[in-house]
């Protein structure tokens, strides 16, 4: 019996659908406001303008699963031109 996927990711408590995941924040976020809330966590941005926040292990898995959602990278073709 194989590993089950999910087409969901786990954000800030969120059920996520990988299908809505537009791109996903390489850097944590930083805006220097006094009342910022969001420093430190990753955006991901959601279709239609939305965002979530992740911290660093949530984005990782959320990363992970869409490449995995996707059947990740296909392997290099040799050039066997030279």
């Amino acid at each position: 019996m194989g590993v089950v996927m999910s087409v969901f990711a786990l954000i800030d408590d969120k059920h996520v659908p990988l299908y809505r995941v537009m791109w996903i924040a390489a850097t944590p976020h930083y805006c220097g406001a006094e009342d910022c809330t969001r420093e430190g966590f990753y955006e991901v941005r959601l279709e239609q303008g939305e965002s979530v926040w992740a911290n660093r292990d949530e984005r990782d898995q959320a990363i992970l699963a869409l490449e995995a959602w996707q059947g990740g990278l296909p392997p290099e073709e040799e050039d066997w031109r030279n």
